[in-house]
């Protein structure tokens, strides 16, 4: 007689789901979809939902060489021949999916999305319906009034997230809220337990900054801004400031950091250059006199230099009641979730912006893995429409960074951008 301990429980229920799915067969699939949460469903072992399921039963293309989920560089090999799929009907058993509630972004156990699963099987039309459906299901939330974290984590971190108040800081744009990441590191002595704090204003504000070489970290270690930024920077004030403007121009920049491109902005000689910086540790060294955007740069005759202390939603409003108008703004902020650049491009650069002139942001959004960032390319693109404004995009190689923990992220807790290529906003009234 079997011992009842060894017996495994299975879930036939998930497993006739999944089969359904790896056959794409939708006929079989749609009396179990009448049922609330049947079509996100996931293998124990595996992690797959049906998408995961329907997406992986197609293989590879042929001759398939993709970046991972990530989209950090490491590729697989294609055998070069392509095993017979029926696309139509795999694609049709995708959208019956999404028609039926499936999410688009849950991570199976080896931390793929159905889309960077498709992405890295070389399913091109599949990977794009991903896209599509996280499109769709973000601009949802967002007209509910919440975006979602892409940074996908557990149902815990999910609850606090929804839970906390997401603050105000400034830095670089990140798709994260309040809330604590804790997760397990292996050790030579079994498993422990390691926090890390997301990053929130009153953490933020009240943390002294690290100022390092090529880097500026806040009190968990977190990158605020770093070096390797310097060539988006220049391709944006490029972009933001192309030789058909005149010398004179008016600049506004939302969140200082280390500076990188305010010394390019103010290389161009404009007329009005205003910097919007709130954290005490960067406020306090832009109070020194040595300071290359110190007294002295305010008050340097014929031109208005100004650096505005403060958090941008207090200091925005009085520039409008001011009646000020630039040719040139550019947004990066720290810590804060997309709602709060939608709020700005909504709310304030229709009447902070000249007719003829150019807004820019630093684009990190969703940049934890290729098919967020794809997303939010079309999440940003209808809202940005919304507000009146059309957006060219330039891609720009950014290259392989490191790992996390070495080369340009050594001292950093964390990597805040995993992707190959940048994608470059240059934002303009539409014509």
């Amino acid at each position: 007689m079997d011992d009842p301990a060894f017996e495994v429980e299975v879930d036939t229920n998930t497993q006739e789901i999944l089969l359904h799915a790896s056959n794409h067969d939708v006929l079989a699939l749609k009396p179990f979809l009448r049922i609330p949460g049947n079509a996100s469903v996931q293998d124990a072992e595996t992690g797959f939902t049906p998408l995961h399921a329907t997406i992986a039963a197609c293989g590879p293309a042929t001759s398939t060489i993709h970046t991972n989920e990530k989209g950090n560089g490491d590729v697989e090999n294609g055998d070069g021949k392509e095993q017979e799929v029926d696309m139509e009907k795999a694609k049709n058993t995708v959208k019956e999916l999404f028609l039926s509630g499936a999410i688009w972004n849950d991570l199976d156990s080896n931390n793929e999305t159905p889309g960077c699963l498709a992405w890295r099987l070389g399913r091109k039309e599949l990977y794009e319906l991903c896209v599509e459906a996280g499109a769709r299901a973000e601009m949802l939330l967002g007209l509910m009034g919440r975006y979602e974290v892409l940074d996908s984590g557990s149902e815990e971190e999910e609850e606090d997230e929804e839970e906390d108040d997401v603050e105000v800081v400034e830095g670089d744009v990140e798709m994260e809220a309040g809330g604590e990441d804790t997760k397990k590191e292996s050790t030579e002595n079994g498993e422990k337990e390691s926090t890390k704090r997301d990053v929130n204003s009153k953490d933020y504000l009240a943390s002294t900054l690290k100022f390092e070489d090529g880097k500026l970290l806040d009190g968990d270690n977190n990158g605020v801004m770093m070096a390797w930024e310097t060539e988006i920077m220049t391709r944006s004030v490029a972009s933001l400031l192309p030789p058909s403007f005149s010398t004179g121009q008016r600049i506004l920049n939302i969140g200082f950091g280390m500076g990188i491109i305010d010394r390019m902005f103010a290389a161009s000689n404009p007329t009005i250059h205003h910097i919007i910086e709130a954290h005490p540790s960067v406020l306090s060294k832009l109070a020194d006199p040595d300071h290359d955007f110190g007294p002295k740069w305010e008050s340097k005759s014929g031109v208005d230099n100004k650096i505005h202390a403060g958090k941008w939603q207090d200091i925005v409003p009085r520039l409008l009641e001011q009646g000020m108008v630039y040719d040139a703004i550019y947004f990066d902020t720290f810590g804060e979730d997309y709602s709060q650049l939608r709020n700005f491009f909504t709310e304030y650069v229709p009447g902070l912006l000249d007719e003829s002139g150019r807004f820019g942001f630093f684009n990190g959004l969703g940049a934890d893995r290729r098919v967020c960032y794809d997303v939010y390319t079309k999440v940003v693109e209808c809202d940005l429409s919304d507000a009146g404004l059309e957006v060219e995009w330039e891609d720009v190689v950014v290259g392989k960074l490191g790992e996390e923990g070495e080369g340009e992220w050594e001292g950093v807790s964390r990597r805040y951008w995993v992707l190959e290529g940048y994608r470059l906003p240059t934002c303009r009234f539409l014509q």
